[in-house]
């Protein structure tokens, strides 16, 4: 009988990162959810996850975890980089502490746990690595300069690192989800109203947080398990494209992105926002 192969996803106590935790179980991995908030995990255990404690942001967290999915199991074959959250405020606004934080999770936490797994892929000469970016990585909105850097940063150090790993057998792969029903938009929504919620940027920042939190809920936005099932077609494809989107008008946008020069797509983005 073929031995099981182990995933290690991030953030997995909501959201993206618990969907994908579950759909790769149901996919016969054995998954290890990694996240700082534990006792949210509880029922994932339950349903075959084995909860880890770890914080992104922290060295010796990010080792301790991979050190015990190696004594555990004895391999680790996918990473998911899912952990991060959104930032939003006007460029003037937000404290340049919060922007080191910001990267400090979307960008080095990513890269602390990529940097974690690789002996033990390298070892193996074989792995994958899934970086869940957004299309956020690729278009870009108002107010959210210190989230889109990080997503931009991410998708390129994913180009490079698929570049470097190749010949060690390890592919590095990027999803990119749009809208989806998780508890994101409301925090992102929150903190962008904290930041930049007054003063000059304050219309502008109630429209964009209106939005945010509406297209949460909405019906048309999907459940977490359609990104959920881009990030384990990453995982398990014999040959997986670099690129996966799913969730709300994600591939829409992203063709959009691709055809309009950029004022063009500014202008797009500027009639979004006003009718939001």
């Amino acid at each position: 009988m073929a031995e099981k192969k182990v995933a290690l996803v991030t953030g997995a106590s909501s959201g993206i990162g618990r969907a994908a935790a579950l759909e790769l179980g149901r996919r016969g991995f054995a998954v290890y959810g990694g996240a700082r908030r534990v006792g949210r995990m509880a029922d994932l255990r339950a349903q075959g996850v084995r909860p880890l404690a770890l914080d992104v942001t922290d060295d010796a967290s990010a080792r301790e975890a991979v050190a015990a999915v190696a004594r555990e199991a004895g391999r680790l074959d996918v990473l998911v980089n899912n952990a991060g959250y959104g930032s939003y405020g006007a460029v003037e606004d937000v404290p340049l502490e919060e922007g080191r934080r910001q990267f400090d999770v979307n960008v080095f936490g990513a890269v602390r746990l990529t940097r974690a797994v690789l002996p033990l892929m390298r070892e193996r000469g074989s792995g994958r690595i899934v970086n869940v970016t957004s299309v956020g990585g690729r278009v870009h909105t108002p107010l959210g300069a210190w989230y889109h850097g990080t997503k931009f940063a991410l998708e390129g150090m994913s180009d490079v690192l698929r570049l470097e790993l190749r010949r060690f057998g390890v592919d590095v792969v990027v999803v990119r989800p749009g809208g989806t029903r998780t508890e994101w938009g409301g925090i992102a929504a929150e903190h962008l109203l904290a930041t930049s919620g007054d003063g000059v940027y304050g219309a502008q920042a109630r429209r964009l947080a209106a939005g945010m939190m509406t297209g949460s809920a909405a019906e048309r936005v999907p459940e977490p398990a359609v990104v959920a099932r881009a990030i384990a077609a990453a995982a398990t494809a014999r040959r997986p494209r670099t690129r996966y989107a799913a969730g709300y008008m994600a591939r829409r946008i992203l063709l959009l992105r691709g055809l309009l020069p950029d004022r063009a797509f500014d202008r797009l983005v500027d009639r979004a926002l006003a009718g939001a």
